[in-house]
């Protein structure tokens, strides 16, 4: 089967079927059922939630799209340029849509385009006016520094939302998500073996991976030896396509005042 090909089903309807390759399986396909106008769109506009109710009005809104989100930005943004190309081929077949019934999350039937509307919105290179702040520590020294950084960016930009996270501590696809929503990162790790933490090499090759763009990034962290973890961070998300400042924090053990100095331009850099 290929886009536009269709079953005659009886009752004068039919399955019309619409490749959707990569989204986000090599052999992911839609299926629209005419007379009831219903998409049954595969993983697609989908969430990894599970709503009592099947349908999207009767879901807690704030849940619902926070896991909409969620889902586009961990599994679908290395997708993007082919969601983007696909909604605009489904838009040209011009299919009434009264229902977007998904293979997982809830049901679309209120206004079931809104959700084709933000992947259109959200695979076009999305950020908001937000910066996250992503870290792990040893002795708490980067901890420090991460939030310095915090609240210089909250100082200099009140209205930007800041976002900090322990990479240890907090599920790394919510972490992703707020990178997904973001303008820019500050990425600390402390020196390790002249490297960074293993927690955040895991986490950054993930970050590789989704292929964000359009997006700046800083460095920082504490050392006690030689301090290679800032140019091995800056080296690394340079190679998953962030734009990374000149500015940065290097702390040799616990930061001290000329450090948090170094925030200030950090947070500077960040949000011009």
């Amino acid at each position: 089967m290929k886009t536009g090909d269709s079953i005659d089903i009886g009752n004068g309807k039919k399955l019309v079927f619409v490749e959707m390759r990569m989204l986000h399986w090599p052999d992911s396909m839609a299926t629209y059922l005419t007379g009831d106008n219903i998409l049954f769109s595969n993983d697609a506009f989908g969430q990894h939630f599970a709503v009592e109710e099947l349908f999207n009005d009767k879901a807690d809104q704030c849940m619902l799209w926070e896991e909409a989100i969620k889902y586009y930005a961990n599994i679908l943004t290395p997708f993007s340029p082919l969601v983007k190309k696909k909604i605009e081929e489904i838009q040209g077949l011009n299919l009434p849509i009264d229902i977007i019934a998904t293979s997982h999350g809830s049901i679309w039937r209120e206004n079931p385009l809104q959700i084709v509307e933000k992947y259109y919105e959200w695979s076009q290179n999305y950020k908001e006016d937000q910066i996250t702040v992503v870290y792990d520590t040893m002795w708490d020294g980067t901890k420090q520094l991460a939030h310095k950084i915090s609240a210089e960016i909250a100082r200099i930009s009140p209205n930007t939302r800041v976002k900090i996270y322990n990479i240890s501590k907090t599920n790394k696809n919510d972490i992703m998500t707020k990178v997904f929503k973001s303008k820019a990162i500050a990425l600390g790790s402390p020196t390790v073996y002249g490297s960074i933490l293993s927690s955040v090499g895991g986490w950054l090759e993930f970050l590789k991976e989704l292929k964000y763009k359009d997006k700046k990034a800083a460095v920082f962290g504490c050392y006690g030896w030689g301090g290679e973890g800032t140019k091995v961070l800056r080296e690394r998300l340079t190679d998953a396509g962030f734009m990374v400042v000149d500015a940065e924090a290097k702390s040799l053990w616990n930061p001290e005042e000329a450090d948090f100095q170094n925030a200030e331009e950090i947070a500077r850099a960040l949000c011009q």
